[in-house]
């Protein structure tokens, strides 16, 4: 048998038992190879050429037969009547469960057992009780142990391990509760159910399960009391939790996000909207910080927006999540590995960011002091007009630096962060059009000497510019992205950039002002330079250069220079080193201003 299957239907593969990478050498990249299963087993092997080697893409060898496991009503094996006319097996599914659990948990396997659980969820979830819910549970225990996670990784569909959640979260959502609670263990999957009604205390459900042959992990489910106020009878809350659940999505989807703790279902009444979670951490390095998460089940994805973190400690996460029976019923946290949350960068920040600060309040008492000497022509009013407004801007944006901290970390008031990221979004932008504004008053007293400006059409553009121009932006940013709750990033009061990219209306005028001022620091260092030329005394060259280069120096932090460092560590975001560098420099940008103010 033959089949063309690359790119380019150039080349044409045989189909034989033997298998086509035995035949075949792979040159062509993206060429897939089909080769058939052990006579055992049904189904195929594909393979796909990658680096002029064969490598494994999907293996759907079976060695089940769900047809013949699952035909309800039509005398099929196990659910039909048997032979002798016996009732069927309907009642609690254990008749088929030696059958599974003897079966090797193959990629093949475990998709029919996948498609095995959402039959029975679809169609056999009437009356869910304690045996039902068992016998469920062994099967589903059989494809999340963690010692097969890797076989997902080679499953075909690729939405497989969605469609097992969503599988087990419907069925286990129709458990009945005997004298008003459940509990059903496995070792990779437990369930738990209470009645509950609004006179109930918060209700919590524990869990503590292991997740490998050496260690354990506890999650924990709170309902709080005034959600339960919301229940206008009696009604049922139904927990489940996977410790491997989490790894198994990353194995099956490809996704390049790594869930650090258990997933957590609820199966909760309409009226219960908000829950608290609690997940123990798999990985607890110090600098790997956590973000809480809602599995979307229609779009099948991790979406932040579902969950907001309470609390982030070493060992734990506390996550307030917003439970939709259509959308949101899964939960757990993802490590964040490019967040470096490094002892040396925080103390860095620290001391920076109260340099800066204390800089900055000694810069503006200088200029109150000396203002009427250093301000009496034209030109020199100009120039100190712009320094008093960026160290006015940037002292500003430093204290919501620490207010929006404070914000985060105690208060989870989403109406003060939001309003916390949209006035450090303005004066973070203030900051930056003002030294734009100083970029081309020295354009203005280099190239335009014999053009004069009056004081009053100064004040008029400088304002519009430096504090007209991030009005505009800012309010755009948070009418376009906010009605959408797109505005704020998950676990901190500043602009989204993952689902939005509202911080591109930050990084794009930053980055271009940097650019801009780039020209005019080449432009004061050529005219600088061309007195020099000619000139043949070297005590002149040298004292030319030294000359330019402090007006480089000063001119560096002055324009916001030392802000480009921002770009390496948006492209490099795993490098210490340039956090690090980031930091000290726009600590040293306050100390600049503050020296150049006592210099004038």
């Amino acid at each position: 048998m033959v089949r063309c299957l690359t790119p380019c239907n150039s080349i044409c593969l045989t189909y034989f038992s033997d298998g086509c990478i035995n035949l075949f050498p792979c040159k062509v990249s993206g060429a897939i190879c089909i080769q058939p299963c052990s006579p055992s087993f049904h189904g195929e092997t594909r393979f796909v050429c990658e680096d002029r080697k064969w490598q494994m893409l999907t293996d759907a060898c079976a060695s089940l037969d769900v047809q013949s496991l699952f035909q309800p009503g039509d005398g099929a094996k196990y659910f039909g009547a048997d032979d002798h006319g016996n009732s069927n097996c309907q009642a609690d599914f254990s008749c088929i469960i030696p059958d599974i659990l003897s079966s090797p948990a193959i990629p093949g396997n475990i998709a029919d057992i996948v498609e095995l659980l959402k039959k029975i969820s679809l169609l056999l979830s009437e009356n869910v009780n304690r045996g039902k819910m068992q016998s469920y549970s062994r099967i589903a225990n059989h494809i999340l142990n963690s010692s097969i996670i890797s076989n997902w990784a080679f499953v075909k569909d690729r939405n497989a391990s969605s469609v097992l959640l969503d599988s087990v979260n419907l069925f286990a959502g129709k458990l009945l509760l005997s004298n008003g609670s459940e509990s059903i263990q496995e070792h990779f999957i437990s369930t738990k159910g209470y009645s509950i009604h609004k006179n109930t205390s918060r209700k919590s459900f524990d869990f503590s399960m292991g997740f490998n042959n050496t260690g354990s992990i506890t999650g924990r489910v709170v309902i709080p009391e005034e959600e339960l106020l919301k229940l206008p009878k009696t009604s049922k809350a139904i927990s489940i939790a996977f410790p491997t659940l989490g790894a198994i999505i990353e194995a099956n989807q490809l996704d390049p996000v790594f869930v650090n703790g258990m997933v957590l279902s609820v199966s909760l009444p309409e009226e219960l909207r908000h829950i608290l979670l609690t997940f123990e951490k798999m990985n607890k390095l110090e600098n790997i910080k956590a973000q809480c998460v809602g599995w979307h089940s229609t779009e099948r994805r991790w979406d932040n927006r579902a969950c907001k973190m309470k609390s982030d400690n070493t060992s734990s996460v506390v996550c307030i999540c917003k439970h939709h029976r259509r959308t949101f019923k899964s939960f757990s946290i993802l490590m964040s590995p490019t967040t470096l949350r490094n002892a040396v960068l925080d103390y860095i920040t620290r001391v920076g960011l109260g340099l800066s600060i204390f800089s900055l309040v000694l810069c503006l008492i200088i200029e109150t002091v000396v203002w009427h000497h250093v301000t009496k022509t034209e030109i020199t009013y100009m120039r100190h007009f712009c320094l008093v407004n960026i160290a006015t801007s940037l002292l500003i944006a430093d204290v919501l630096f620490i207010l929006a901290a404070i914000v985060h970390n105690t208060a989870l008031n989403y109406q003060l962060c939001v309003a916390a990221t949209f006035f450090l979004h303005f004066f973070y932008l203030a900051l930056f059009f003002w030294m734009f504004t100083l970029g081309l008053l020295i354009l203005y007293g280099l190239l335009l000497i014999f053009f004069k400006i009056t004081r009053s059409v100064f004040i008029a553009t400088a304002f519009s510019i430096g504090y007209g121009c991030p009005l505009v932006i800012s309010i755009l940013t948070v009418a376009i992205t906010e009605p959408k709750k797109g505005y704020l990033r998950s676990g901190v009061c500043w602009l989204n950039w993952y689902e939005t990219k509202a911080l591109l209306a930050f990084v794009v005028p930053a980055l271009s002002i940097i650019v801009v001022n780039v020209v005019v620091v080449v432009v004061v260092v050529v005219k600088t330079g061309r007195s020099s030329v000619g000139e043949g005394c070297k005590s002149q060259d040298l004292s030319n250069m030294i000359r330019i280069s402090k007006n480089v120096a000063l001119l560096t932090p002055l324009l916001g220079l030392t802000w480009g460092f921002g770009l390496a560590t948006i492209i490099d975001s795993h490098s210490l080193a340039f956090h690090v560098t980031f930091a000290l420099l726009n600590a040293f940008q306050t100390s600049c201003i503050d020296m150049v103010n006592a210099d004038r």
